[in-house]
């Protein structure tokens, strides 16, 4: 199974993204933008893990995931992979407040991943993000990016982190699904 380690912002932080965004996906018609189900902020992608790394793999990730506390985030602004988004592939929002926090989360379940045996993670650096839209071939975001800069979300509070099972198109199904395989809840602020 192809796993990966994530957020999942709360309905009401994903209501306001895609208001936002509404006016805007029908350009260009290159990108594909990405289904409300499928919103997240992968911290970790672990790759195609077999049954036996999984059941290494749950006991760090749980000790890993209670190692830290509640994170408040909200999303802001935009950007491209790569570059300045002339020839992007993928058009993103960005995530502020307790980025620190999250860049070590982040390697915690990336290290939990290691030592359980799954494939190293190809992307090194850590760069936060919720992706909004792919395509298959370089497009020219630039005139997303202007209106999209303006976004500035409600903070929230990120509690609970989720190893979730990308399923692939094919053996009856006709786009990508996310099954969540296991949550664990991050710690309560020590002052609350």
């Amino acid at each position: 199974m192809r796993l990966f380690v994530a957020l999942v912002p709360p309905p009401e932080v994903l209501d306001e993204i895609e208001e936002f965004i509404s006016p805007l996906r029908a350009k260009p018609p290159q990108l594909r933008w990405v289904r409300r189900d499928l919103l997240h902020v992968t911290l970790a992608f672990l790759g195609d893990v077999d049954d036996r790394t999984l059941q290494r793999l749950l006991p760090r990730l749980q000790r890993a995931v209670g190692r830290h506390e509640h994170l408040s985030l909200s999303l802001a602004g935009a950007g491209a992979f790569p570059g300045t988004g002339k020839h992007a592939r993928v058009l993103w929002s960005g995530l502020y407040g307790d980025r620190r926090k999250l860049a070590r989360l982040a390697a915690s379940a990336g290290a939990a991943g290691r030592r359980a045996g799954t494939p190293p993670d190809t992307h090194r650096t850590f760069r936060p993000h919720l992706t909004l839209a792919r395509a298959r071939v370089p497009v020219d975001v630039r005139p997303l990016l202007e209106p999209l800069q303006t976004f500035a979300g409600s903070p929230w509070t990120a509690d609970s982190v989720h190893l979730m099972e990308s399923r692939l198109p094919g053996k009856g199904r006709t786009q990508v699904e996310y099954q969540p395989i296991k949550t664990w809840s991050l710690r309560p602020p020590k002052d609350v």
